[in-house]
């Protein structure tokens, strides 16, 4: 009877994957954007306006319920909006100073330290390291040369990183479809909304300004911020921690695709370590529900 559960449990693994790669792929092109948006608004404003505006879209579509939760269930969305704000606070002020291929790599460590203290197989272990390999040789030896406060703003926003994988999936089964999500983001908006007016004030009034924001906040925020919530339900944090190591490998390979930038050889075997390791992460979990 175990075979002829095979193929279904296949599927049910796929589709939280499948969910993770596509929200990262998202935050890329929304990244991409976002450093369009920097140089109007400052770092601080563009938070404002990706978190501000994306809570208004969730909050919109989803409709949540504000009765009938208890103490705990507010305890987690306060937190996981939190986590949220700074983490996005941290990163922008991170890609600022340093380029966005070292800040997204930097930062990836939070996920992958996360990955090492949850997991409790030895293999996991062994993912874990691959990836982190596959991270450090994406960043070519050149951490060293990098603006010592960017990189520590992002090995920071890294941290919080590994606080929203486990809010978000503390949040996902607490709270039904994407309800605890649209709340969350309600927090990172009320949170982060007076800094970004602060740094760009009226700035953030100017109607191209706002469709740009529009575009990241849904890029960024929420398409990849559901998809993540969704696919936390059904995969270990574990797991998707090390899954988030994909991030520094799509940015390059985005580079190339749509940048024009050339990837060496080196960067190539970087990206083929990140993967495997992700792909072996998720065959490990697939064999272990098997």
């Amino acid at each position: 009877m175990e075979g002829a559960h095979a193929p279904g449990g296949g599927r049910r693994s796929l589709g939280p994957v499948s969910l993770v790669v596509a929200g990262a792929l998202s935050v890329q092109f929304g990244a991409s954007i976002a450093v369009l948006l920097m140089p109007r608004t400052g770092p601080l404003g563009v938070v404002a306006l990706r978190l501000v505006l994306a809570a208004l879209v969730l909050l919109v579509v989803c409709r949540p319920r504000l009765r009938g939760h208890s103490r705990a269930d507010w305890g987690t969305v306060v937190a996981f909006g939190t986590v949220m704000a700074a983490m996005n606070v941290l990163f922008y002020q991170a890609a600022d100073r340093i380029p966005l291929g070292a800040a997204v790599t930097l930062e990836v460590l939070g996920p992958l330290t996360l990955s090492v203290i949850a997991s409790r197989r030895l293999v996991n272990l062994v993912w874990a390291g691959l990836a982190l390999g596959g991270v450090v040789l994406l960043s070519g030896g050149g951490f060293d040369r990098l603006d010592p406060v960017g990189a520590l703003f992002a090995l920071s926003a890294g941290a919080m990183w590994a606080g929203y994988i486990v809010f978000s999936a503390r949040t996902g089964r607490r709270f039904p479809q994407a309800d605890g999500l649209a709340l969350a983001m309600g927090v990172g908006a009320l949170l982060s909304l007076p800094l970004g007016i602060a740094e760009a004030g009226s700035k953030l009034l100017v109607p191209s300004t706002i469709g740009l924001g529009l575009a990241v906040a849904v890029m960024s925020s929420v398409l990849p911020y559901t998809l993540e919530l969704l696919a936390l339900r059904r995969l270990p944090a574990a797991t998707f921690a090390v899954m988030m190591s994909l991030e520094p490998a799509l940015a390059a390979t985005a580079g190339f695709l749509v940048l024009h930038q050339a990837l060496s050889l080196t960067d190539a075997l970087a990206i083929g370590l990140v993967i495997g390791a992700s792909v072996g992460a998720v065959r490990t979990q697939a064999a272990r529900k098997a």
